[in-house]
């Protein structure tokens, strides 16, 4: 058992890493692109309901793309925090990180599943729609959906250090 919040507050295996990985990406999807949607078409309820339609898809590509950009966002992080910066440092460094690179793929990908169908359109307005998609993302990723998944490991550690104390008493 380790007093460090790295300890505590992040996963310890590969299982708890999947469900770091899936509580992030649930809350991500059920907001960046409500968000999103409702600044480029409105806050309807006919967007909210194509939202609904889409919502599985956007789920399987942003776990695919946090997959695929894991490691980049890790050595980016790596070249831009130190060992003696502060916790909460590494980690708005890290969902920067993730959320830049994420942001670059799922503002298109994003696009194209949102109005199902592949153009050439997000590509020409990329240099409008990123800012705003990266900057929204960021927020949610910074002030809600980590610190909800840090939490959940932080309360799951609790229980299995008590459950470990207990058993090693």
């Amino acid at each position: 058992m380790s007093n460090n919040p790295f300890h505590t507050h992040l996963p310890r295996n590969p299982k708890e890493s999947v469900t770091f990985l899936l509580v992030i990406a649930v809350i991500s999807v059920n907001t960046i692109p409500v968000a999103i949607g409702g600044l480029t078409a409105g806050f309807t309820l006919a967007m909210l309901t194509g939202l609904l339609r889409v919502m599985p898809v956007l789920l399987v590509a942003v776990v695919a793309v946090v997959l695929l950009t894991m490691k980049p966002a890790q050595l980016l992080t790596s070249r831009l925090v130190h060992p003696g910066d502060s916790f909460r440092a590494h980690m708005i460094l890290n969902a920067l990180c993730s959320v830049l690179l994420i942001s670059l793929v799922m503002t298109v990908v994003g696009t194209w599943i949102g109005t199902r169908q592949v153009s050439t359109e997000p590509l020409e307005q990329f240099a409008h729609l990123w800012p705003r998609n990266c900057t929204i993302a960021f927020l949610v990723e910074a002030l809600l959906a980590q610190p909800v998944a840090r939490q959940v490991m932080r309360r799951h550690h609790q229980r299995v250090d008590a459950r470990a104390a207990l058993a090693a008493a």
